[in-house]
């Protein structure tokens, strides 16, 4: 039998997915930003949110950064 998985604390991101996700608008790769909870696109120039641990891949949501 398998172990459950391990509780995250609700403002974290599953690394595995972390691994796989990319910019949608760009399909680079993302940093991950834990203090601000954001997902960085440096190609795209912008800033996915994370919100109760869940990435909201969506441009419309990003903030745009410099």
């Amino acid at each position: 039998m398998s172990n459950p998985p391990a509780e995250r604390p609700a403002d974290t991101v599953d690394p595995k997915l972390l691994e796989i996700l990319v910019c949608p608008l760009t399909k680079c790769p993302l940093e991950y930003d834990a203090e601000k909870q954001e997902l960085i696109s440096r190609a795209a120039k912008l800033a996915y949110p994370i919100r109760d641990g869940i990435p909201i891949m969506l441009a419309e949501e990003a903030r745009r950064i410099e």
